[in-house]
């Protein structure tokens, strides 16, 4: 669920107040040191003890003080933590006189829990940073003028002015002008798009080329970015498994610990070993888990940042861990193998009807209807700059087709089942047989077929075709060279199409699918033992999306639905971010381990060397913050994850998803409208 203000307000503030803290604590830890120098040289300077003595004591007690405090809590609130084992430690050097030791300890200790919080807010301060880049300042226009004014305070409705180099202040519509926008702090894509008077703009973008003028409608916390904020700082929250496992033993961890370290030492008591009381510090020493705790936050946010910078939002590392087990993948066809945009590809009239004539009745009824293939039709008739004629009684039948009337005269385009079993204006004979004939003809398969009936006589169809996506054939085999058994299309469309799509693909396909279908498929792909994806465009594909154990909105920009139908979203539409998705998650859960192996090896090792004296305390202490360091820069190898997608978007050639969009058809050299028109059916 969303945050509300006020809530990311106070998060902000305790953010901002735990950094306070640990600038204090670095303060202290720097003179705490400082102290336990002079301390070592007093040792040298000096023929007796008690200025060595004093500095030691001194330097102890103000690195353990916060240790001491912060075991003290955890007591107080039931729970025992490694922080009960560092005090435990320095109070017993302390208590046998080993005033440095006691200091040394705290010391190291003090800069391995530095080193956690440092890293917790430097990967917290570098997620921010992907989404904290809206200017503070915007240009907003009223009445032709123009007027410097704090982004917090612009509404939906305002009108902004937007030069090349500034950041775009909100989500809006151009309204004037044009330019290219770097949009990958929001999709992850390297190369610019274009922009020009109508398109979406997303806030925190940044403007390239060309002044433009832009009306805002999401402002604030509201916009895309804000969005995505939300949602990473969500997944932040989330635990996966293993962290609550962790969680769950912690409380046994503390007591089997002080139950060994009491063993051993009395066990060298009761034989007379040297240094007892130095191996029970040590001991206390290594065992803090420190290496442990880091292991799963550090690597999970690493991978969360990584995702986030190539526009992979996830809402939870539940869903990022669990990515790594898919064995199937469900793709809604229109929108997410294709483009969704559909084209007229072929005009074939009647016999004594041009093609002309079949574009103007099918444009004139279209173009009340904002249907993907209405839409089609009117940019046609746009190139070929047809006059349309006045309609009335326009009727719209979802997902079948439309009708109204034309001079007079009754006008239908749609499915061929729907104006076959059409009773208001029945076709004559002559009419269906030929509609059956053209759906057959082996001419017409993989074409989305409208059929024009003026009357009751058919005027002829038009083909349209809906173009996969550039990146869908090699994002199909990455996922198939990463083990996927199944990889199946499911769409609407009839057979043709979606053999046609498949067979591009080289995957299996269900055709003619409603949504409850698609909802049987899911569970049926569960029955048999697989881990199911669903990836749809998060908006007609809900149902679906709902049922699978991992579901993936394709194209979220600027869609509330998308960013909130699925638990994860891309924010743009290149396939390839699936398989960068499983990679990660592989990837995470590999490193998650290794941390795993290297913090609990380090302790069990270290733990056996304390206890045979082979370990000094201060030795522990350096050992511990070793371990630490380890395991955060082996987390952050996965920050560099994706490198090679973003180098190679950045020095490809422009997927024709990011310029200024195809071409219409018959807009070739030497094409127009005679180019998709074919002979007479």
């Amino acid at each position: 669920m969303a945050e509300t203000f006020s809530e990311q307000v106070q998060e902000e503030a305790a953010l901002q107040a735990q950094a306070g803290r640990v600038g204090t604590q670095i303060i202290a830890t720097l003179v705490g040191g400082t102290l336990l120098i002079c301390s070592l040289a007093a040792r040298l300077l000096f023929d007796h003890e008690f200025y060595p003595a004093v500095l030691g004591l001194a330097a102890a007690v103000l690195l353990a003080a916060p240790l001491a405090v912060t075991a003290v809590k955890d007591l107080l609130q039931g729970r025992a933590m490694m922080n009960e084992l560092v005090a435990l430690a320095v109070l017993a050097a302390i208590a046998i006189g080993h005033y440095q030791e006691a200091a040394a300890i705290a010391f190291f200790m003090t800069l391995s829990v530095l080193i956690e919080s440092r890293t917790a807010l430097g990967a917290q301060a570098s997620i921010e940073s992907l989404v904290r880049i809206t200017p503070r300042r915007a240009c907003r226009i009223v009445n032709d003028r123009e007027f410097q004014v704090n982004v917090k305070d612009l509404r939906p409705g305002d009108l902004v002015r937007v030069r090349p180099g500034d950041n775009i202040p909100a989500d809006g519509a151009v309204t004037l002008g044009a330019s290219t926008v770097n949009q990958a702090s929001i999709t992850g894509e390297s190369l610019p798009v274009d922009k020009t008077v109508g398109d979406e703009v997303f806030g925190g973008t940044i403007n390239m080329t060309g002044a433009m003028d832009i009306k805002v409608t999401k402002a604030g916390h509201d916009t895309t970015l804000g969005k995505v904020k939300q949602l990473i700082l969500q997944a932040q929250r989330t635990r996966i498994p293993i962290m609550r496992m962790i969680d769950r033993y912690t409380a046994w961890y503390t007591p089997t610990v002080l139950m060994l370290v009491a063993i051993v030492l009395l066990l060298t008591l009761e034989r007379e070993l040297a240094n007892p009381w130095e191996r029970a510090i040590a001991m206390l020493v290594v065992a803090c888990p420190f290496a442990l705790i880091l292991a799963t936050p550090t690597a999970m946010v690493a991978s969360l940042s990584s995702a986030a910078r190539l526009g992979v939002l996830v809402k939870s590392v539940v869903d990022l861990e669990a990515a790594r087990n898919l064995t199937a993948i469900i793709f809604d066809k229109t929108g997410t193998l294709t483009t969704g945009q559909l084209q007229v590809t072929r005009l074939v009239p009647a016999q004594g009807v041009d093609g002309a004539q079949l574009l103007r009745l099918a444009a004139a009824v279209e173009q009340h209807s904002k249907h993907p293939a209405a839409q089609a039709v009117m940019a046609v008739a746009g190139k070929a700059k047809l006059t349309l004629p006045e309609t009335s009684e326009f009727q719209e039948s979802p997902g079948l087709g439309v009708r109204a009337t034309v001079n007079d005269e009754p006008v239908m385009v749609g499915r061929a089942s729907w104006l076959i079993k059409n009773e208001i204006s029945p076709l004559s004979p002559d009419s269906a047989a030929a509609i059956e004939q053209a759906q057959h003809n082996p001419e017409t398969q993989g074409l989305s077929m409208l059929f024009v009936v003026q009357g009751q006589r058919l005027a002829g169809w038009i083909g349209l075709e809906d173009n996969t996506r550039p990146q869908a054939a090699a994002a199909i085999d990455a996922l198939r060279k990463q083990g996927l058994k199944r990889l199946i299309i499911v769409t609407g469309d009839r057979q043709s199409v979606a053999n046609r799509v498949a067979a591009a693909m080289h995957t299996e396909y269900a055709a003619e699918v409603l949504p409850h279908q698609k909802l049987e498929l899911v569970d049926e792909l569960k029955s048999r033992g697989h881990m199911v994806a669903v990836v749809g465009d998060g908006v007609n594909d809900a149902p679906a999306l709902a049922a699978g154990d991992i579901s993936i909105a394709m194209g979220a920009a600027g869609s509330d639905v998308a960013i909130h139908s699925a638990k994860i979203a891309l924010m743009n539409n290149n396939l390839n971010r699936i398989p960068f998705l499983i990679d990660l998650s592989r990837k995470t859960s590999r490193v998650i381990k290794q941390n795993m192996f290297i913090g609990g090896g380090f302790i069990v090792v270290f733990l056996v060397l304390s206890a045979a004296n082979l370990v000094t305390p201060v030795l522990a202490a350096v050992v511990q913050l070793s371990s630490g360091l380890v395991v955060a820069f082996n987390s952050a190898r996965l920050v560099r994850t994706g490198e090679e997608l973003e180098s190679a978007e950045g020095g490809g050639p422009a997927s024709p998803t990011k310029g200024r969009g195809g071409r219409a058809v018959g807009a070739e050299a030497g094409g127009g409208l005679s180019a998709v028109v074919a002979a007479p059916a």
